[in-house]
Parts: C-alpha cells; sequence; structure tokens
C-alpha cells in the first residue's frame, strides 16, 4: 500500500515539470508573434538620416518622394543616396509625410462591385424582373468593362513591377561604379551623372 502511495506522489512530481514546460512554450510562441514594429520610432530613424542630407541632396529625394506612387521606388532611391536602413522605416516615413493614393485597391474594388451587379442582373433576369433580351445584352456591355478593368490591373502591376526591377538594377550598378571610383577624381563627376540617369530612367514609360 505504501509503496503504491510512493509511486502515486512520484508519477505526480514527473507530471508537474511537463506542465510547467508546455507553458513556458506557450509563453514563448506567443512572445514572438506579438512584437510589432513601433512605426513612430521608424519615422524618426528615417527623419533623422533626410536631415543630415546636404541641402541639395535632401531637396532632391523631398522632390521625388512627393511625386513616385511607388514606395519601393522611393526607398531604392534613398538607398541610391546612401540610407542604409530598413525599408520598414522608410514606407513609414512615406506613409506620413506623402500619403499614397492606393489605384490598385480602387480597380480590385471596382472588380467587386461589378461582378456582383452582374450576379444581381442575373438574378433579375432569372426571375423575370428584368426582359431576358435586354438583361443579357447589359451583362454583355457589363463583361465586356468588367474584361476591361482586369486589363487595366494586370497592365498596373506588370509596369510597377518591370520599373521596380529596372531601377533596382540602375541602382546596383551606379552603386557600383561609384565604389570603383570612390576617392577618385571622376567621383563627384560621377555622383551627378548618376542622378541624371537615375532620373531618365524614372520618369520614362
Amino acid at each position: 500500500m505504501v509503496n503504491n502511495v510512493k509511486h502515486s506522489e512520484k508519477v505526480q512530481k514527473n507530471k508537474e515539470p511537463l506542465q510547467s514546460n508546455n507553458s513556458s512554450s506557450a509563453n514563448q510562441t506567443k512572445h514572438e508573434i506579438t512584437p510589432r514594429p513601433n512605426e513612430r520610432i521608424d519615422i524618426e530613424l528615417f527623419d533623422f538620416w533626410v536631415d543630415n542630407l546636404d541641402c541639395d541632396t535632401q531637396q532632391s529625394l523631398l522632390s521625388f518622394a512627393e511625386e513616385t506612387f511607388s514606395v519601393i521606388q522611393i526607398y531604392l532611391y534613398a538607398k541610391f543616396l546612401g540610407y542604409r536602413g530598413s525599408i520598414t522605416s522608410c514606407e513609414a516615413w512615406v506613409n506620413k509625410k506623402y500619403p499614397k493614393p492606393d489605384h490598385l485597391r480602387v480597380l480590385l474594388f471596382e472588380i467587386d462591385e461589378m461582378q456582383e451587379d452582374i450576379r444581381k442582373l442575373r438574378l433579375d433576369i432569372e426571375n423575370y424582373a428584368v426582359k431576358r433580351d435586354s438583361g443579357v445584352a447589359r451583362i454583355a456591355a457589363m463583361q465586356k468593362e468588367l474584361r476591361s478593368t482586369i486589363s487595366q490591373v494586370n497592365t498596373f502591376v506588370s509596369v510597377k513591377d518591370k520599373k521596380s526591377l529596372l531601377l533596382t538594377g540602375a541602382d546596383r550598378a551606379l552603386r557600383e561604379l561609384q565604389s570603383i571610383f570612390k576617392d577618385d577624381i571622376f567621383e563627384e563627376p560621377l555622383r551627378e551623372a548618376s542622378l541624371s540617369v537615375w532620373a531618365k530612367i524614372q520618369y520614362e514609360d
């Protein structure tokens, strides 16, 4: 009988660490997914970098950030000017200082709305609320408009992706050239020429 009691106590003690470990494991998992970037600090980090640029370079970046819709392209341009931080800080700064319209979201919303309108019209035709001939003609016109909007989305995404890739390649090439001619007599003229090349690529379709 005594042996059974001791055996029961031993089993209970062995179970306790397992429960503690499970709780610890759950806490660790929760801790890993909880942290989120501090947007205010991110903005201040990028702001500090911008404030320390020389006047001409700073104005060039601010003008570029104001006129360009793509955060990725602004980030690449900042990298081209010597920024070494993360895209998170750049994105937080852009969203605060120069918020951009989300054209892609607008187009996708329009697609959802048109699809819903077509669905409702088909339902009206089935319920004889709309004459079949006129309803079918309207559906054909709406489907044509829907295909056009989908084509706009595809073009928008394709052009944006291609331009970002092009600027990424240009950034890498110009950066390598500046590295090769660092502390050389041609360094400053090369830097000015690089800015001109970047601007030309940026505003080409």
